[in-house]
């Protein structure tokens, strides 16, 4: 199978082409925005595969939670490239994909900085068919409020502990990583699994996952936050 995975939702910026057994990626953070590198970045793996996107099976797509702006170039990227070559896409959160990064198939959490004193967190477990299933729901909220949804010992992964280390004081967790960003590999791995089990979708039904409605603090808000 041959699926091509695309993610701008947070500081990094990757594409990703899985391709067999062979995995070829583009990964960069800082320089020029995501929206001037993604499209160079996919011609880049494409080439360097010799692949078409006529010859992929599908595009595996980072829906967020992250940064909005990058949230939709993410996804509106995937339903460009799907669009215009026929395929189906699979829908994958970023937090799944930082929960992929861990071999171990036991319970992960992970985290991500959502800015404005809060982060983005769920949790997951591995699974032979679809990579990684969900244990609870994957939500938004300050530090205090992260709880572990069943009692566990689980990993924890992500840059939302390196910006809130309080996080690694919850009972029965143990921090893998928490410098870690999500990565187009693990989107095209787990997109795969997701293509193959049926669950693609017309590029059209692809929806951003936000988890919040808000964009920035008030100036209120910012001055009560300040030290």
């Amino acid at each position: 199978m041959r699926v091509l995975a695309v993610d701008t939702a947070t500081e990094a910026c990757s594409v990703a082409l899985l391709s067999g057994d062979e995995l070829i990626g583009r990964s960069a953070q800082g320089g020029l925005s995501h929206a001037q590198q993604i499209l160079g970045m996919v011609d880049a793996v494409l080439a360097e595969a010799q692949v078409s996107l006529s010859m992929l099976d599908g595009i595996a797509a980072s829906i967020g939670p992250g940064a909005f702006t990058g949230v939709r170039i993410s996804v509106a990227v995937a339903q460009g490239l799907a669009f215009g070559a026929g395929l189906r896409v699979a829908a994958i959160t970023t937090l799944e994909a930082l929960a992929g990064q861990v071999p171990h198939g036991g319970p992960v959490m992970a985290c991500l900085d959502a800015r404005m004193g809060e982060v983005y967190w769920g949790c997951y477990t591995g699974d032979s068919r679809l990579g990684v299933l969900s244990i609870g729901t994957a939500a938004v909220g300050p530090p205090e409020s992260v709880m572990l949804p069943v009692p566990g010992t689980y990993r924890g992964i992500g840059r939302g502990f390196a910006v809130y280390p309080v996080l690694a004081a919850l009972p029965g967790l143990l921090i893998t990583d928490s410098q870690a960003l999500p990565n187009a590999r693990e989107f095209a791995r787990l997109g795969a699994l997701r293509l193959k089990s049926g669950q693609g979708l017309d590029p059209a039904d692809l929806t951003p996952l936000y988890l919040r409605d808000k964009v920035a603090l008030t100036e209120a808000e910012r001055r009560r936050q300040a030290p």
